[in-house]
């Protein structure tokens, strides 16, 4: 780094003027299905919790595709935000042939429907959609393809080292997209707690040797939550994060069962029990103090699938813990993404 560049990184990144700007113009949004029920803002995280195979990722896929496609293009409606995304792959399995592969799919929907609103179709439509060979013959537009694609930054990390090299170089490279005009609008995390245990393992071996601060489990994720503190300060983005389950709670087959009853045991401090969640936190409290959503998704415990045409697809609930919604959407995913069945 030159001479001017570190006097440019000292100085303030921006005037007041530029911030007030920046700030005012930035507006809540809404993510497509089946993140649509809270509207996000600059500066929140969201954290969504499940066991393996939850559906987890593919959540973050089509909220990926849901920023980085445009708004309009060639005179049609993609619904999409324009925006870039950050990705941070913890658990090192990100495929992105799916996320070509929903992609694509979605600018298909877009042009055969000729307004991209295809989330909003009801299950039955869905069902009557055009075969696959049909599909395929549809043409879309590889610039866009290509556009799209490149607004999607993937950045892999074997451990928390890793993750807070890449954490602290993100704002030069944010700078660096911004200067040709580009705007990121979401940083993803896939998932928080990957590197939970190896920290921890750490953390014991410290024991032994004077560096045990360093090694610490709460030390390291303080360090990466003051990071993304940072970036949030400087640059307008929504956080969102994954994390595993370890030991969750059981509840009964009827989900609508879980609501809170005047006759519940529990009922003298119900504010409490809704703060709890319904599953054994492993996080450190810094994480938990930084998080401003969460949601939980589970195997849909009303029934295990759907038949939907030919294939047999498992089905997941989804509910907002904080903010705390009374409604539980229930989905599946297929070869086009995710589909709200109720």
């Amino acid at each position: 780094m030159g001479d001017d560049e570190a006097r440019s990184w000292i100085r303030g990144d921006e005037t007041a003027k530029q911030m007030l700007s920046r700030v005012l113009k930035d507006r809540a949004f809404l993510l497509i299905p089946p993140l649509h029920r809270v509207p996000l803002r600059a500066g929140n995280v969201v954290e969504i919790t499940g066991a393996s195979t939850s559906a987890k990722t593919q959540i973050l896929i089509q909220a990926a595709i849901s920023c980085i496609l445009p708004k309009t293009w060639n005179g049609i409606h993609y619904g999409g935000l324009g925006k870039l995304v950050l990705f941070l792959d913890l658990d090192c399995r990100f495929d992105v042939l799916r996320l070509s592969q929903m992609l694509k799919h979605r600018l298909l929907q877009a042009n055969w429907l000729g307004n991209g609103a295809w989330w909003q179709l009801e299950e039955s439509n869905v069902k009557s959609c055009k075969s696959a060979e049909e599909k395929t013959k549809t043409v879309f537009d590889e610039e866009l393809y290509a556009s799209c694609m490149k607004r999607f930054l993937y950045v892999r990390c074997y451990d928390s080292l890793e993750l807070l090299s890449s954490l602290k170089t993100l704002h030069y490279r944010i700078q660096q997209q911004e200067a040709c005009g580009s705007q990121v609008g979401v940083l993803m995390i896939d998932s928080i707690g990957a590197f939970h245990w190896t920290d921890r393992l750490s953390s014991s071996l410290a024991l032994e040797t004077h560096n045990r601060k360093s090694l610490s489990l709460t030390n390291v994720v303080e360090t990466i939550v003051q990071e993304l503190k940072k970036l949030l300060l400087v640059h307008s983005l929504v956080v969102l994060a994954t994390k595993g389950t370890i030991y969750e709670e059981k509840y009964p087959a009827n989900e609508n069962n879980r609501k809170v009853s005047s006759n519940d045991h529990f009922s003298g401090n119900v504010a409490s029990k809704a703060q709890q969640p319904p599953f054994r936190e492993f996080m450190p409290s810094s994480w938990q103090a930084f998080v401003t959503h969460k949601i939980i998704i589970r195997k849909s415990a009303d029934y295990q699938s759907l038949q939907t045409g030919q294939q047999n697809l498992l089905a997941y609930s989804l509910e907002w813990l904080q903010p705390q919604l009374s409604r539980i959407d229930r989905f599946i995913v297929d070869d086009s993404g995710i589909v709200i069945v109720s």
